[in-house]
Order: structure tokens, then sequence, then C-alpha cells
């Protein structure tokens, strides 16, 4: 499969989907779209089988600018026309949020207005040294959109997503990890290594059952009591009955060590 705007790859049952448009920050095109929709649709249909997670990134020291502001402004351009195609993002950045296994961003460099939304899609956020973050929108009269009204007050709380969305301001990598915006930061020389290291032990784990666990605290904040508990007797149903629990159920009746212990293929560290 050929692509315009980015690079994919699959190794070792983890997918990477790297933005590439490095002479433009990797800001978001129509053909970067158009290959992240194609991409992601080979994930999904490969999830579980060939593939047990995914790592989005970008290339040549960005994650991604956000829109192509180049692009933007012009008195053709009608509300209806920009509700269509945000309608359009919306699927995709739903599919990132919610495809049933573990998605996993690396930042290096700006992820700035939607490119920042873009990366806190995923499960687990990665920053460099350089990394940094950005809701950029205020800066251009805009308000936050590719899911931020939704992520960003999940992530941090309320009130410090609307400090960082009415400043627009930047957010170094040590700051973002202490605000709950990412989970760690990661060296500069060994980023991709580091994080594919993190992803790859998803490769031991039973994809179903995360995908299913994810699919549920997705909508936690938004489900009660009751109606969350019948989620989990629902997935706990389909989860009992897949051959990975029953292999795991009978390597435990035998005195075998479980094939997926998160600290030992870690060496014993926990992040």
């Amino acid at each position: 499969m050929d692509f315009t705007h980015i690079k994919f790859d699959v190794s070792d049952e983890i997918a990477t989907i790297t933005l590439f448009r490095p002479d433009a920050r990797n800001a978001l095109s129509a053909e970067m779209r158009d290959d992240l929709r194609a991409a992601l649709k080979v994930v999904k249909d490969q999830a579980g089988e060939e593939i047990k997670a995914l790592i989005l990134t970008g290339a040549g020291g960005a994650f991604c600018a956000g829109g192509d502001i180049k692009g933007m402004g012009s008195d053709e351009r009608t509300s209806l026309m920009t509700r269509k195609g945000l309608r359009s993002d919306h699927a995709l950045i739903y599919d990132i949020a919610n495809i049933e296994l573990p998605v996993v961003s690396l930042v290096d460099g700006p992820a700035a207005g939607a490119g920042c939304n873009l990366a806190l899609a995923a499960d687990f956020v990665f920053a460099t040294p350089k990394g940094m973050f950005m809701q950029a929108f205020g800066r251009i009269g805009a308000v936050p959109d590719w899911g931020g009204f939704y992520i960003l007050p999940r992530l941090v709380g309320l009130q410090r997503a609307k400090e960082l969305v009415y400043s627009a301001r930047k957010v170094g990598a040590e700051e973002a990890k202490e605000i709950g915006l990412i989970l760690d930061v990661v060296s500069q020389e060994n980023a991709m290594d580091e994080v594919r290291e993190f992803a790859g032990r998803f490769r031991h784990a039973s994809t179903a059952a995360i995908g299913m666990s994810k699919n549920i605290l997705n909508q936690s904040h938004n489900l009660d009591h009751r109606t969350l508990l019948e989620l989990e007797a629902d997935a706990q149903g389909m989860a009992l009955v897949t051959p990975y629990h029953k292999a795991a159920v009978q390597r435990f009746k035998d005195k075998e060590p479980s094939q997926y212990d998160w600290e030992k293929l870690r060496g014993g560290k926990t992040v």
C-alpha cells in the first residue's frame, strides 16, 4: 500500500504510523488524513492477530504542527464546509482513541493544535526532552478541535484544561508529565527503542481483554455505576471463554510462569 504523507510499517506485531511531511512539521494535509484513514483500516482489520499494538509518531524532529494554516482564512470556505471537514476528522480521531488495542504516541518536537490532540488521543503518550505540547488554537482565534474538549479535561482536570486552552502556551515534556498530560519522558537518543519496548510488552497480553477494557474505560466518565457493571459482566463473559484465558489458567494450574508479567517483561521496572 502506497502512502503520500505518512510512513506505515508492521514488525514484531507492532504497527508504526509516522507522520511524514517534515518540511511542514508534519502539518495535517488532506493527503495525510486520507493516509491515516487507510492505515488505521489495516490496523483495525489485523488487530489482535498480526498487530498487537500501534505507535504513532512524527518525522524530522516534529510530531505534528496541527492544521495547515496556509489553507485557512479563505473567504470561499463556508461554515458548512468546515463542519463537514471536521466531522470527517472526528471519525478519524475517534478511531485512534477507540481502536481495540493499545495505542502509544511518541512526541519529539512540537505537537500543536490538532496535532497535540492527535497525540493525546493515544492510550499512552511519551515525549522526548524536546517534546512540546500546545493548544495553539487561541493564537489564531480558534477553539480546540480534533477532540480537545473531550480529551484534555479528562487528562489534566477542568481548571488546568482551561488554563492551557485560554493561554495557548507551550508545555515542555517535564511539565507535561507533571500535570498528567503524558505518561513519561523518554531519552532523546533511544526514544523509539524505549517506546517499542513498552509497546512490545502488549504482544504477550490478550488483545481481546485489553480491547474490551479500553472500550469500557473510555466510557467510564460518562456512564452510571449500574451500566458500567453490566458492561463489565458482558465483557468478562466473553473474556473467560477465549483461548488466551484458558491457556493462562492451565499455565497457572501447571505451576508454569505467566505469559504476561509486566514487571518481568521490563526487568522489574513498572513504567
